[in-house]
């Protein structure tokens, strides 16, 4: 009887203990917890803050925040308050960089999402506009081979042969030519590949094997292509920068603009006209654009090709953009470019400048190819032989060849006193045109 009675007495303080830690739970939980002051950690939860869930207590649901949308960063966790959760995150995809430890300073980007938007330009407006660019100008060439005709000697043919270029001026010129062709070629095949090349192979092998048709052919033929192209782009690219720097050192102070260049270029150079010759020098108005064209534009594609060849060793832009705005600023016109460039940014308006400046000068160049070959008679041979005839240096370099007879340097036939040319319907000066000092 006695331990019945003892087992129902430990029975009904069990029960009672129980309940009474319930309502103790239900009491706590029925209190809003005390707030905490988190100043000295920016609103980020502190140690109490971990300590009270690990006694299963609660927290106040300003954790984390502190009631503010920011905290103090100079606080001994450095927290950022509510910046810590998604205005982090957000900063984050926007490109912020942090700070590392890290050897490679790429690290303190955690997230670039800029990429994006250069993949939309580097695939679509980029190859579409460079399109547009060269068929542009080939098609107002043809255009103007149907209207003009070839500019042709318009005194025919003389028996007398001049040289206009020595040999290391053809070979500075071939050198940048052919280099800048296979720069041409292999850039162009890497900026159009993937969006017309691979589908137009893909087009050419289903139409010539419709029974065997490889889904990869297009992919393959390109990606062979395509390591074929970058290792001669990569390499090629170093010949033409020591030719451009070769033809500056030979055709700097002969390309200098006179007041003669000017009237050349407000003439159009004579070449919507048959009969119309403007003055020139041994390089007329339109070579001199041609010639400070290739300095600047390739001057400028081999900076971003260096640049390139070097991936995240130099901040070109962030530098140029800094003095942009600066003479903005000094001239009274803002430009407020943005100048916290993160390395991979800068790789890719490397890749954008190099390519957009490269057609500009592929379109350029095009132009010259055509005035060089198939547009105007006689002057192949210029950069071809190195000798031109005398009647057409006569029609198109008119101050170059007198300064050439005035220095006895023009050979005259079996020894005759003048030479034995025929005759040139050209406007005739007034008086003997003046040989200005180059």
């Amino acid at each position: 009887m006695r331990t019945l009675v003892t087992k129902l007495l430990a029975m009904t303080v069990a029960a009672l203990l129980y309940f009474g830690s319930n309502d103790a739970v239900h009491a706590q939980d029925s209190t809003a917890p005390a707030a905490v002051d988190r100043t000295a950690t920016g609103g980020a939860q502190t140690l109490e803050d971990i300590l009270r869930r690990q006694r299963g207590e609660a927290v106040p649901l300003d954790s984390g925040t502190g009631g503010a949308e920011g905290g103090d960063a100079s606080g001994p966790l450095g927290s950022q308050g509510g910046l810590s959760d998604s205005e982090l995150w957000r900063r984050a995809r926007q490109g912020q960089t942090f700070t590392t430890s890290l050897p490679d300073k790429k690290a303190a980007v955690l997230v670039d999402d800029s990429g994006e938007q250069w993949l939309k330009t580097r695939s679509g407006a980029l190859p579409t506009y460079s399109l547009y660019a060269m068929g542009g100008m080939i098609a107002l060439l043809f255009l103007f081979l149907i209207l003009r005709g070839r500019i042709r000697i318009n005194a025919g043919w003389s028996d007398i042969k001049i040289e206009r270029f020595s040999f290391i001026e053809r070979f500075g010129h071939w050198l940048l030519a052919t280099s800048f062709i296979i720069l041409a070629i292999t850039g162009l095949t890497l900026l159009f590949g993937r969006e017309y090349l691979v589908p137009a192979l893909d087009w050419a092998h289903a139409k010539m094997n419709p029974d065997a048709t490889d889904p990869n052919f297009g992919k393959n033929i390109f990606a062979w292509f395509a390591v074929a192209g970058k290792w001669l782009h990569n390499n090629i690219s170093w010949a033409f920068m020591i030719s451009l720097v070769l033809i500056f050192v030979m055709w700097f102070f002969r390309n200098i603009p006179t007041w003669t260049d000017i009237k050349w270029l407000a003439q159009g150079g004579g070449m919507f006209s048959k009969n119309s010759h403007p003055h020139a020098r041994k390089f007329n108005g339109g070579q001199k654009v041609l010639f400070w064209s290739v300095i600047i534009f390739g001057a400028s594609i081999s900076a971003s090709g260096i640049s390139l060849l070097q991936p995240y060793e130099y901040n070109m832009f962030s530098a140029t953009f800094d003095k942009l705005n600066q003479a903005g600023d000094a001239i009274g016109y803002p430009l407020g470019l943005e100048t916290a460039i993160t390395p991979m940014q800068e790789m890719q308006y490397s890749q954008l400048w190099h390519t957009i400046i490269s057609i500009v000068l592929i379109v350029i160049v095009i132009a010259h190819i055509y005035i060089g070959s198939v547009g105007m008679q006689g002057a192949f041979s210029a950069m071809g032989s190195g000798k031109v005839d005398l009647n057409w240096a006569r029609e198109h370099h008119d101050l170059w060849v007198a300064k050439l007879e005035k220095q006895g340097k023009i050979p005259r036939p079996g020894g005759a006193s003048n030479p034995q040319t025929r005759p040139m319907p050209m406007r005739a000066p007034k008086k003997p045109p003046t040989v200005p000092a180059e």
